[in-house]
């Protein structure tokens, strides 16, 4: 999965596929897909809306279009428009590689360059290594009853890998007990505290706290990243297998200091290229962290099927939305999805579910309403811990406010049996 000179090394012979592969066109749509009744619930705390999406259409000489997306206020990059000026007329072999043309047009070029050579896109990233790629379930924090209801709806999807947000402002070990019953033998949870942790003196007392509930097997950036004693103290005192976000710190800090287990990678076709081989170089694992629907989740297959170290589950979020905006669902078995070997990304973008979720004027997106947060705790206690006094607060804003509280000290970090009640407001 390595780019040499601007172009990765493969088997294909593009040559043989230049004629017809000039670009002729792109065209761009922007839908809103709603989420999932219980995601509606909860994704509106996040500040960008997730449920705008812009699909791009490449089209060549050859009538081949390639297709791909872009999460509009949630993507590794956007789609500038003066990139459309800078391919149209270009060899679509000649394009992969660049990531400043952003999310949904670069994956509408690779799709578009697999149909024109037809073979997989992955053909163009390298050596396949893999037939079928692990995939991982995902929600925001959700309540005790909404957990235990989404990792059963997962598991009869075929899901045995879970990531889920642990949040200062729930009672992480009630969810964890309530899920114990729930998942089957095997499955595994890694959880993701986003920092909320704050500092290893806090985080290795609560993690170890965690540390009898088996399925529980990865932490995800327990503190901030850039503390790099903090979470060289984290990992060498807890069970658990630390993730963290590549880059941050630098990775030549990461490496020396032996920071985490195993890393989360994103971005574009060259990002992934060369993450995953210096990964594989220091024989780190890593999952692919890419959010989008099942074109996204088809790209993330395909990126997947030729790294060595994509071995812990990928992330894309598909089932939060309503449509996956493909004719045939991606199946998944076991905690895998089949690799396609179909060409380009291996699926059909439905056209009539685009149609059907378009905005009426796209270049305006809709307003979402003032949300506020009402926090209430009972007076608690766990072991090793103070007794932490009853009490209530009500924050405004997104997830990143309720953040702030907790970052500040302001409020207790998870206390047993809180609870949070969310209110929308009209005005």
């Amino acid at each position: 999965m390595t780019p040499k000179n601007g172009e990765a090394h493969s088997p294909v012979n593009t040559h043989a596929h230049a004629d017809g592969a000039t670009i002729t066109a792109v065209r761009f749509t922007r839908i809103q897909d709603p989420f999932t009744p219980r995601h509606d619930i909860h994704m509106p705390r996040v500040s960008g809306d997730w449920s705008l999406i812009e699909i791009c259409e490449v089209e060549l000489a050859s009538g081949v279009v390639g297709v791909g997306e872009t999460i509009i206020q949630y993507t590794w990059g956007g789609v500038p428009r003066d990139a459309v000026a800078k391919v149209v007329g270009q060899n679509v072999f000649n394009q992969l590689w660049d990531d400043s043309y952003g999310c949904g047009l670069q994956m509408a070029l690779w799709d578009a360059a697999g149909h024109q050579a037809g073979v997989p896109a992955h053909a163009f990233f390298g050596k396949q290594v893999r037939d079928v790629a692990p995939i991982s379930w995902w929600c925001l924090d959700f309540d005790e009853a909404e957990w235990v209801a989404e990792a059963r709806l997962a598991v009869s999807l075929g899901y045995t890998c879970f990531k889920l947000k642990g949040r200062p402002w729930r009672d992480v070990i009630g969810q964890l007990e309530a899920l114990e019953h729930v998942l089957p033998d095997g499955a595994t949870i890694d959880m993701d505290f986003n920092g909320g942790l704050a500092n290893a003196g806090f985080a290795v007392g609560y993690l170890k706290s965690l540390e009898r509930f088996n399925q529980l097997q990865i932490i995800e950036s327990p503190i901030p990243q850039g503390d790099v004693a903090g979470n060289v103290r984290i990992r060498s005192q807890t069970r658990f297998a630390i993730a963290m976000h590549y880059g941050s710190p630098p990775i030549m800090t990461t490496m020396h200091e032996d920071v985490c287990d195993g890393f989360v990678i994103g971005g574009g076709a060259g990002a992934l290229a060369q993450q995953s081989q210096v990964s594989a170089t220091a024989n780190k694992p890593f999952w692919l962290q890419l959010v989008g629907t099942g074109l996204t989740t088809a790209w993330t297959v395909q990126a997947g099927a030729v790294a060595t170290h994509a071995q812990w589950p990928a992330i894309t979020c598909m089932h939060i939305w309503q449509d996956d905006l493909i004719v045939k669902p991606l199946v998944v078995e076991g905690g895998y999805i089949k690799v396609p070997t179909t060409p380009g990304l291996g699926v059909a973008l439905d056209r009539d579910a685009v149609s059907r979720l378009q905005l009426a004027d796209q270049e305006v997106f809709p307003i979402r309403p003032r949300r506020t947060y009402h926090l209430a705790w009972p007076a608690s206690v766990r072991p090793g811990q103070l007794t932490i006094p009853a009490g209530s607060s009500v924050i405004e804003g997104f997830e990143h406010h309720l953040f702030r509280a907790y970052d500040l000290g302001n409020l207790p970090k998870h206390p047993h049996g809180i609870a949070m009640k969310q209110v929308d407001h009209a005005d």
